[in-house]
């Protein structure tokens, strides 16, 4: 396993409520070990295998509940 951890900013987050359901569908995305989603700072951060999945994939996760990104941070 290679554990790694990523901030991503999420655009278009409304409410509390679409970022509990933004964080419940990252942690059921195949390769996610953890995730946090943070509507004060609009951030997501995500724990997640890099044998598994990718940043790329991780953004397509996010575009698909229906929110844009911005660049990954580093972490």
């Amino acid at each position: 396993m290679d554990e790694s951890l990523i901030r991503i900013r999420i655009l278009d987050l409304g409410c509390a409520a679409e970022a509990i359901g933004l964080e419940r569908r990252l942690t059921r995305t195949a390769g996610v070990l953890g995730a946090t989603v943070n509507p004060a700072t609009d951030t997501a951060y995500i724990r997640y295998d890099g044998f598994a999945t990718s940043p790329q994939r991780l953004r397509a996760a996010i575009a698909a509940a229906g929110f844009g990104t911005a660049e990954p941070i580093a972490s």
